[in-house]
């Protein structure tokens, strides 16, 4: 899990939902990599980062996000 600072409180907050308390966006980077399916649950990124057992990126490195929607069965690849 990656808890997410006060810095992208206010922007997560004001996007819709996804789903029942959770977000799926697109996480940029600093170094250009973009993770398109992130899933994000009351400012905090889960480990369910598509292709990913593990967040592969810190805060420090986040960009930008955006709130796009794009489902998958994330909780089956558990």
């Amino acid at each position: 899990m990656l808890p997410l600072s006060d810095k992208w409180l206010n922007f997560l907050q004001s996007q819709p939902e996804t789903g029942m308390t959770y977000q799926i966006g697109t996480i940029r980077l600093r170094d250009g990599r973009e993770f398109p399916q992130a899933v994000i649950i009351q400012s905090t990124i889960i480990s369910d980062v598509r292709g990913h057992k593990e967040i592969p990126f810190v805060e420090d490195d986040i960009t930008r996000i955006e709130i796009t929607h794009y489902k998958w069965d994330w909780k089956k690849e558990r």
